[in-house]
């Protein structure tokens, strides 16, 4: 395998490797659309050990938290090495009209999907309007 030599990104990876521990922690890119009656939110966590991902609720703030551990091979000389360890937060704002006490999450792939379902109040209805006549009339809300 032919590399060729770039002092500068060199540079860039070390300091890189030397400031991880210190960086704050890495945004993870995602989908959020609404699928009839649920909102779907879809996060690429890529070589994420299932285990690490934490996604909780605190009002009405959804937090997803992961950790990927950096490959700490001993003895090897690396050649390049950009799948660093770290971090992964992102946090959302949830409105009124989600029911908080039924968001699903799961991880397949080195993908999570949370479902965030839309909560019964929030739901298009009928509503009967009365008259003093006795033809009652239905509206779309």
């Amino acid at each position: 395998m032919a590399m060729t030599l770039d002092p500068i990104s060199q540079l860039d990876r070390f300091a890189a490797s030397v400031l991880d521990s210190v960086r704050a922690p890495r945004p993870m890119p995602v989908d959020l659309f609404r699928d009839g009656d649920r909102y779907m939110m879809v996060a690429d966590l890529p070589g994420i050990d299932p285990g690490s991902i934490d996604v909780d609720v605190d009002g009405g703030q959804l937090t997803i938290r992961a950790q990927r551990t950096a490959d700490s091979r001993e003895g090897v000389r690396w050649l390049a090495r950009e799948r660093g360890g770290g971090h992964f937060l992102r946090q959302f704002t949830l409105g009124e009209g989600v029911d908080l006490d039924g968001i699903t999450a799961s991880y397949d792939s080195g993908v999570l999907s949370v479902i965030i379902p839309v909560s019964e109040r929030a739901k298009p209805r009928k509503i009967t309007v009365d008259s003093t006549t006795d033809h009652p009339q239905s509206i779309n809300a």
